[in-house]
């Protein structure tokens, strides 16, 4: 063979020893991640080949598979009652994935998750065929229903906790969305889903978890919780040093309460019964900032929280001596999700214990046989419980006899914060109404809730946590306590 030939035959067998190492690498290397990437299509289709498992409320399906037209995808996800359940499920769609709930169980919901591995196995053996999992939620629906409900057409966010265990029992969001109407891949579900991307209210905003909001005067619980711990005050009927006026500090603005309210030297338990300004402003003044980001941390601010959906965090920031007066009174860069202020609230009425709150109750098999059930989880001690029972009498006197009687259930204690927060640079926008609550029976208190309202279309001077939020809060705890005789 003379020189040129023999090169070429080189050549031509390096390339084919290349194709060799390249298939091989591609065959037994690269086999399970190309098997699953995201971008084969065979793996989205077997995905949605199957009926998907459930999502569960009071032992009822919410979430439902029907097949589809005109599509190598068979299944895809339908809601019962869609704008009801999305802020708890999040959407699954054929076209654009999945979020929340349906994306962070995807592995049980799909069959795919290792725990359903023996399921799986077993039914290669028995020829059935392949379904998903189901997820069982600690949502109590009627409490749902009444949060859902008493939002109405206004923008705002409830939720409900069991603070013995921190199960979650209501979280609504509205105005809210139906996943439904692109769950699948036409144009149509395209056409849809870039609506709600571009509706100025943000259906698809989950602001129970993922919006912060000044907490208003419903932050003043915290404030007192952290003069009690501290020792800067223990008698909660005894007079603060609370001079009225009261200027902040650094300053020669004087420190505003809202209307002509006993606040000169008031009582722990007078000042939140009528929400005194001054007095809870100096109180975190003589506090420090320090000692107020220690007493927010213990209530679970400045850090996400996971239900298992994520929380954005809640913020009590660093800050000079004004601000830190203003955010403890709720306001200035002091900024918490209703998710935070129910967890705040929930922590007060189980005597100082927060729990780590959660959604996901259990995870069941094909078979409906459980592969996970949760245990309750505690996260911090908020505060002694002798000094959690003292802010929980001056809260039963908001509820009894202050700004909170909207609030009342006979026959039943219910303890509350009233707040209505500034909104927009100078207050120029109408402000938030928020309360926060919980109620007390004989087995102790099954629910503690958080209700922010953003409503547009309310007079300003109608806008207040006691008149928009308490009503609301009300009806979710009847719900609870309701459901549970």
């Amino acid at each position: 063979m003379n020189k040129p030939l023999r090169r070429i035959a080189i050549f031509c067998g390096i390339l084919v020893l290349a194709l060799l190492i390249r298939d091989n690498w591609l065959q037994y290397v690269r086999a399970d991640e190309l098997n699953s990437h995201k971008y084969n299509r065979r793996v989205e289709i077997e995905r949605y080949a199957h009926e998907r498992g459930d999502i569960i409320v009071d032992g009822k399906a919410i979430t439902g598979s029907v097949e589809t037209e005109d599509s190598d995808f068979r299944y895809k996800r339908v809601w019962k009652n869609g704008p009801l359940w999305a802020p708890v499920t999040g959407y699954s769609s054929q076209a654009f994935d999945s979020s929340q709930l349906e994306n962070l169980e995807d592995g049980i919901l799909t069959g795919n998750d290792d725990q359903l591995f023996f399921d799986r196995t077993l039914s290669m053996f028995t020829g059935e065929e392949k379904r998903g999992g189901n997820v069982v939620t600690t949502l109590n629906g009627d409490a749902q229903k009444a949060a859902f409900e008493g939002l109405g057409d206004k923008k705002g966010a409830v939720v409900a906790l069991d603070p013995r265990s921190g199960a979650i029992l209501a979280l609504a969001s509205t105005p809210s969305y139906d996943p439904s109407v692109f769950a699948g891949n036409s144009m149509k579900d395209s056409d849809n889903r870039q609506k709600l991307l571009q509706d100025k209210d943000k259906p698809m905003l989950n602001r129970a978890l993922r919006e912060t909001y000044p907490p208003g005067s419903t932050f003043k619980v915290v404030t007192a919780a952290a003069a009690l711990e501290n020792g800067l005050y223990d008698d909660i009927d005894a007079k603060t040093d609370s001079p009225l006026p009261w200027t902040l500090p650094q300053t020669s603005v004087p420190l505003q309460n809202e209307g002509d309210i006993p606040c000169e030297d008031a009582s722990l338990r007078e000042a939140l019964r009528w929400s005194c300004n001054t007095v809870f402003g100096k109180m975190s003044d003589d506090l420090g900032n320090q000692k107020m980001i220690e007493q927010t941390d213990k209530f679970g601010f400045n850090k996400e929280v996971f239900t298992p959906v994520r929380a954005d965090a809640s913020i009590y920031p660093e800050d000079n001596k004004p601000q830190n007066a203003m955010a403890g009174i709720g306001q200035a860069s002091n900024r918490a999700t209703p998710l935070q202020m129910a967890m705040v609230a929930s922590a007060i009425a189980n005597d100082g214990k927060l729990m780590q709150p959660y959604m996901v109750a259990e995870r069941q098999a094909p078979n409906l046989d459980p592969v996970y059930t949760a245990e309750p989880e505690e996260l911090s001690r908020a505060l002694s419980g002798e000094n959690a029972q003292k802010v929980q009498q001056m809260m039963e006197t908001v509820v009894e006899d202050g700004t909170g009687t909207n609030a009342q259930i006979p026959g039943v204690t219910v303890g509350g914060k009233t707040g209505t927060a500034q909104h927009g640079l100078n207050n120029s926008e109408k402000p938030y109404a928020w309360f926060i609550s919980y109620a007390k029976t004989d087995n102790g208190s099954p629910v503690a809730v958080a209700v922010v309202v953003e409503d547009g279309n309310a007079n300003r001077d109608d806008i207040s946590g006691g008149g928009l939020a308490a009503p609301i809060a009300r009806d979710v705890m009847k719900a609870v306590i309701d459901s549970k005789k």
